[in-house]
């Protein structure tokens, strides 16, 4: 673990996970949007987004490798340039991917950011760290990179160690990195300021150890009132969506 002290602002926030989406009044809001942005913004959260790379290396606010989902296009979205994943919409509506730059414009130190940065195994993760730090050197607002591949936060350990940097764990969602968080050897290499892990698995003891030496744990992804409770019994900060919210 890092041994530094992790900034306060981590366990003082709720994180909307990708921003404030979902149905809304005057229609459906969609996931790390501008729109969803601004919608955490005004109910007093903080925004926790994705990072996926354009052919072109830009650092896009976009959660999925793949299009369909979340545009109706084919294809992957590390296939498009920048400026041709801004001219796709996002489930229909009139909001569109953005370049991370133009995302922290947007948000400008209004609330805290946590970013995470998607990765798999192999993936040239390193690439997409070193755009992302380029962005953050001259942001001088409250803002932490994570990760579930412990080579981000140790990229940043070692490349840009001004950055707040987490560790994203999981032993319950199958994306190749399950239950790296719970190896002393990743978390040591990893360095990370705080740990982020999935709320299935916050009753493992490696949690509440990491958690009893003072470090910040925080949990996701909160959708009901069960996992609300189960995060607020166990963790310092929540990300949260949908039912979840308090």
């Amino acid at each position: 673990m890092s041994a530094r002290p992790a900034p306060g602002w981590l366990t003082q926030w709720e994180f909307a996970h990708r921003g404030l989406h979902g149905p809304g009044a005057d229609g459906l809001v969609p996931e790390n949007s501008l729109t969803a942005a601004e919608g955490a913004i005004a109910r007093g959260m903080g925004i926790e987004c994705d990072i996926q790379r354009s052919c072109d290396d830009h650092p896009m606010v976009f959660h999925d490798w793949d299009l369909p989902r979340l545009t109706g296009e084919t294809g992957v979205a590390a296939e498009r340039s920048a400026d041709e994943l801004e001219a796709l919409h996002l489930l229909g509506t009139d909001q569109h991917p953005v370049r991370l730059a133009r995302f922290l414009e947007v948000v400008a130190g209004r609330v805290p950011l946590l970013i995470e940065i998607k990765s798999l195994p192999g993936y040239d993760v390193e690439w997409t760290c070193s755009s992302v730090a380029w962005l953050l050197d001259s942001y001088t607002h409250d803002v932490a990179v994570m990760s579930f591949d412990p080579r981000v936060p140790m990229w940043f350990a070692a490349e840009a160690p001004d950055v707040t940097r987490g560790l994203v764990g999981t032993d319950s969602y199958e994306n190749g990195f399950e239950g790296v968080w719970r190896s002393q050897d990743a978390i040591a290499a990893a360095a990370p300021d705080f740990l982020a892990i999935d709320v299935r698995d916050l009753a493992r003891p490696e949690a509440a150890a990491w958690r009893a030496a003072g470090r910040p744990l925080l949990t996701w992804t909160v959708r009901s009132p069960e996992t609300r409770a189960t995060g607020l019994a166990l963790a310092d900060a929540l990300i949260v969506e949908g039912d979840g919210l308090a």
